[in-house]
């Protein structure tokens, strides 16, 4: 059988018929290490090697591919650096790397790739601080270097990647505020910074600002001061995760406005509600049919618990009050929340 026929091979052209133009040989239980040979396949466009159990290192010869487009080797064994020389792959679309076992630091090379839209290094051990350089990636859409051991504050220049839609930068050890160039990312989708060392405030008029946003995660940080004022005015939000920080003050009366919402999680925070007004955002939240979860609890919420609490989206899924200091009686309505499996309202002084 020629190798064009082979499984996971495709052949090129109709001017070079017989050259190997795509290599997609995924979750086929693969083992042992990629040859550097593969450096020679010169008009290689797709390298697929996902979800298998290779190990060793990625060879630098993948430099030679100057035609690369898609480059795929998540879920594997590989460790040892990303090869520099994968910044001469200059047609370069998606650089996938996850779940691997991958060490040092992003090389600043990389800033080259032009045409790169996806780059996703997340799940691997990697250290040093967020290249600056990559700021040059124009035509960058998606990025996730999630999980590593990434240190130092978010460079500003990532704030001039204006067609940014999904900015992932989770569980990493980055200090420091949210640049004021980030409110420029204007086509921003998903906003996922938790479990980091962040802190100062959450920028007052991002809802303005960006006004395509559909998650928030801002979970264990140290953001200190008040819910963005702006925050109901980025229409589509689904999902607000700011548990583990030290925001204070009201939950904002006007977050029900986002219709889509399903997620709203402020639990282990300094929110306050001292007066019944302050209790007015679960009247404007039974506007929210979608809402699954309301976590609220281990704040500094005060006052009787509002009927209000009944008049949710039965939808809801997992309602968390616990651990503030909110009396009076749990209205017999809440039992039309048929689908609840997680309520958590211990540590109150309900009577």
């Amino acid at each position: 059988m020629h190798y064009c026929k082979w499984l996971g091979v495709k052949c090129g052209s109709l001017q070079y018929p017989r050259r190997v133009t795509a290599l997609n040989l995924d979750s086929l239980n693969l083992t042992g290490k990629i040859s550097p040979d593969i450096g020679n396949l010169t008009f290689l466009q797709r390298l697929n090697l996902s979800g298998n159990q290779l190990q060793g290192y990625i060879p630098q010869e993948l430099g030679h591919l100057s035609n690369l487009q898609f480059l795929n080797l998540m879920d594997n064994a590989l460790g040892g650096t990303i090869p520099t020389s994968l910044a001469n792959c200059s047609n370069f679309v998606l650089l996938i790397l996850d779940s691997n076992k991958l060490i040092g630091e992003i090389p600043v090379e990389l800033g080259s790739l032009s045409k790169l839209v996806v780059l996703r290094l997340a799940e691997n051990s990697l250290a040093g601080v967020i290249p600056p350089s990559l700021m040059n990636l124009s035509s960058l859409v998606s990025i996730d270097i999630s999980e590593n051991n990434l240190r130092g504050q978010i460079p500003s220049s990532l704030g001039r990647l204006f067609f940014l839609e999904h900015f992932i930068i989770t569980s990493n050890r980055l200090t420091g505020e949210i640049p004021s160039s980030f409110l420029n990312l204007s086509s921003l989708c998903n906003f996922f910074v938790g479990d980091n060392q962040l802190s100062g405030v959450l920028p007052p008029n991002m809802g303005n600002m960006l006004p395509r946003l559909q998650v928030l995660q801002a979970f264990e940080n140290q953001f200190e001061g008040p819910i963005p004022i702006s925050l109901p005015n980025a229409s589509r939000l689904e999902e607000i995760v700011l548990c583990y920080n030290k925001l204070s003050g009201p939950v904002l009366k006007n977050i029900g406005i986002l219709r889509s919402l399903a997620s709203l999680s402020l639990c282990d925070n300094l929110m306050e509600a001292k007066q019944g007004e302050d209790w007015e955002f679960l009247t404007t939240l039974a506007n929210c049919s979608n809402l699954q979860l309301l976590d609220l609890s281990n704040n500094m919420l005060e006052g009787v618990l509002p009927n209000s609490i009944a008049k949710l989206s039965t939808q809801l899924t997992w309602l968390g009050l616990g651990g503030n200091w909110i009396k009076g009686n749990i209205p017999i309505e809440i039992g039309r929340y048929i689908n609840i499996n997680k309520l958590s309202m211990d540590r109150m002084l309900l009577t």
